[in-house]
């Protein structure tokens, strides 16, 4: 067994590894909870935004919470839920690929947080002033 699988093994069973993965593993229910709030309530209403954003901002981390429970299966040649786990993966990934059109508070934020981030950061072009 790979030493990098062992030691996340070891840490799963561990109280404060058992503490993080029953935290996680709330969020991916909470998640999934809010993208079938987001199916059920009516196009363009308050309810489903909400759903959506908490969905959007949930779904990231819980894909890697995932693969973080999958791996640790794995290191215990748990194989069933190996699968279970991958299945839960790939619906997060299909529904997070699935809902790009839908309104939410992220929607547009990216473009918005890279020109914060690219003033904050960057270098503020002024002009040389012209040579005699």
């Amino acid at each position: 067994m790979n030493s990098g699988l062992l030691a996340l093994a070891s840490f799963g069973t561990s109280l404060p590894g058992m503490i993080l993965l029953v935290l996680g593993q709330t969020m991916v229910v909470v998640c999934l909870c809010f993208d079938l709030v987001s199916m059920l309530s009516l196009p363009g209403s308050h309810g489903r935004y909400v759903a959506n954003t908490v969905f959007r901002t949930l779904a990231l981390p819980s894909i890697l919470v995932t693969a973080v429970g999958v791996l640790m299966d794995a290191a215990f040649w748990a194989w069933m839920d190996v699968a279970f786990g991958t299945f839960i993966m790939m619906a997060l990934v299909f529904r997070l690929h699935a809902k790009k059109d839908e309104d939410n508070w992220w929607k547009g934020k990216g473009k918005k947080l890279a020109r914060w981030l690219r003033d904050q950061t960057g270098t503020r072009l002024v002009p040389a002033p012209a040579a005699g």
